[in-house]
């Protein structure tokens, strides 16, 4: 019989130490200790801590009102807007769980998260209504319509048949005695995977992970009181990174951002003393690549936290001209999103800078409220060698892995196998601990029983100065099996020549890893931005059998010269 902790006896859990851990009480403090501080600028609103905490409770209390209690589900279609900040606050205060919505799907997924997730309660944008309505007419579930109005959309669109959003929070109570979650455990948040192949697969979020993700973004990225943060990373993903709820741990200041155009964020820049902001490498690209009088002279290093795939060295380099250090992070909705830090060592700063870049390609380390992060075997499931050349398969471990998948017992089990989370992407672990991703399980090229990378091939084509955007998969071949094929595109003015490309390749690449085909194209991406290789690897297979590809005619070397970088 095992002995009984001694410490334990007659030492129970009781009020006075022990609560859930839940992010919704960053907010209170943060509006008890600095309540005249600014929490929400907007264009010209300013809201302070105070009147974000108010608001918020107020939408609770509506929403109780409403007939919504513990583990309802309420889906928001919105835009960066403070609005789409109280649902992050407000919804989990009355016990439900926020299903945050990507405004770029089409209505036929959103019928299908609707109805998967059980919502009973959505909150939309009037800019993305008529979606919303395109989206109701195919769901099963009927739940109740709120429209926001954003002061900063001055589209006329007419209104719906649905209740005014101020209206409805001004019904609430502003000292609602919000309800802390009955275990920390207990959902917070329910978001859904891009869903590439098959139907979305909804990723549930508790309380204890979004309260350690959120103070571990603030850690990672050494983030000072009352720091502000320009949005660029859609809120809807997962969560906006957790950091809709950082910004309260820290008292900083959200500075809303409607859509990511250039002038905008440089007018921010400038004008609001902001000092992070997170975004794909586009959103790096689309900055640098605005005309001179849309850029400002700013008079400190911001920090720029960017993950998807390593920017190319080129951009680094201009980013930090322009004042920016970027940070390469990595993760998925399944952790919060991101969960493992490049972090940077000072001794790197001296190297020259194309082995900074590759150090930068790298994806890093684990963040500090992760437990495990590990590069494994799924087979054996043992660690690979650290020698940053033997791939196995991304697993993590700890706080900031999810619950599981929605009503999908069968992948949650797959997806935990062997008690880590299987992340799906593949990686080599380095001597000195850092990992760094290879490919996808999927998308790895095998020619002529050899493994290619395809992210070691963009990454040699990446750093060829007229490439902008680059995407490399596996296309049939009747000796090898699969050899890879590059989609491109060009830099603005750059000429296509594919015979150069593939020079480039073979000074840097053994020979079975120089693309076989190099197609001149613009690159499918999903609505997150992510490019969508499943329909490149069907060009491929078309190209293959010589079958003129459906996705795009302008698929020719010769047409390839208008092409410009997606913005």
């Amino acid at each position: 019989m095992k002995n009984a902790n001694p410490y334990d006896t007659g030492l129970d859990r009781n009020p006075a130490n022990y609560q859930p851990l839940t992010p919704m009480t960053f907010l209170e403090r943060a509006a008890s200790v600095f309540p005249d501080h600014t929490a929400i600028v907007h264009g010209v609103l300013r809201r302070s801590y105070a009147d974000f905490y108010r608001r918020s409770r107020q939408l609770a209390s509506a929403l109780t009102q409403a007939g919504i209690g513990r583990s309802d589900t309420v889906s928001a279609l919105l835009a960066n807007t403070p609005a789409m900040l109280e649902c992050h606050y407000g919804v989990p205060m009355c016990g439900a769980v926020l299903h945050s919505i990507n405004t770029r799907l089409d209505a036929a997924i959103i019928a299908f998260q609707l109805d998967h997730a059980g919502s009973k309660l959505v909150i939309v944008d009037r800019e993305f209504m008529s979606l919303m309505q395109d989206a109701l007419a195919l769901a099963t579930v009927k739940p109740v319509l709120i429209q926001y109005d954003d002061p900063e959309f001055t589209d006329q669109t007419v209104a719906v048949d649905a209740m005014d959003y101020e209206n409805f929070l001004s019904g609430g109570a502003p000292d609602f005695p919000w309800l802390m979650p009955d275990d920390e455990w207990d959902a917070i948040a329910i978001n859904y995977t891009s869903g590439t192949t098959g139907d979305p697969k909804g990723v549930v979020s508790h309380h204890r992970g979004a309260y350690l993700l959120a103070q571990g973004n603030a850690l990672t990225a050494s983030m000072p009181k009352h720091a502000v943060y320009l949005w660029t990373l859609p809120m809807f993903h997962c969560n906006g990174w957790c950091f809709p709820w950082t910004l309260s741990a820290i008292i900083g200041t959200h500075v809303c951002l409607r859509q990511v155009r250039a002038e905008p964020i440089w007018s921010a820049l400038a004008n609001e003393g902001v000092t992070h902001l997170c975004g794909a490498p586009i959103v790096m690209s689309l900055m640098i690549a605005a005309p001179a009088a849309v850029k400002r002279d700013i008079d400190r290093n911001v920090q720029f936290f960017t993950a998807a795939a390593p920017p190319p060295e080129k951009l680094l380099a201009d980013m930090k001209t322009a004042g920016f250090d970027v940070v390469h992070l990595y993760g998925l909705t399944e952790t919060y999103g991101p969960a493992v830090v490049n972090d940077w060592h000072d001794s790197w700063t001296n190297l020259p800078p194309a082995q900074q870049a590759r150090l930068k390609s790298r994806q890093g380390v684990r963040y500090l409220a992760l437990e495990q992060l590990d590069v494994m075997d799924p087979e054996t499931m043992t660690p690979v060698p650290r020698d940053g050349q033997t791939m196995g398969e991304v697993m993590f471990r700890g706080n900031v892995v999810m619950k599981g998948y929605f009503r999908n017992p069968q992948a949650t089990q797959e997806a935990f196998a062997g008690g880590w989370f299987h992340s799906g992407d593949l990686g080599v672990m380095h001597p000195d601990g850092y990992i760094q991703l290879k490919d996808r399980s999927k998308d790895i090229i095998i020619s002529g029983g050899e493994n290619i990378s395809s992210i070691e091939v963009e990454e040699v084509l990446y750093r060829h100065p007229d490439v902008a955007v680059v995407a490399v998969v596996a296309m049939p071949h009747d000796r090898w099996g699969e050899t890879p094929c590059a989609f491109v595109e060009l830099c603005a003015d750059a000429e296509p020549n594919a015979d150069q490309l593939r020079d480039w390749c073979r000074m840097q690449l053994a020979g079975y890893k120089v693309p076989g085909r190099i197609v001149f194209m613009p690159i499918p991406r999903t609505t997150t931005g992510k490019i969508q290789k499943f329909v490149l690897r069907e060009q491929a297979r078309a190209l293959a059998a010589k079958v003129a590809p459906s996705l795009s005619p302008d698929t020719s070397e010769t047409a390839a010269k208008k092409l410009h970088p997606a913005g």
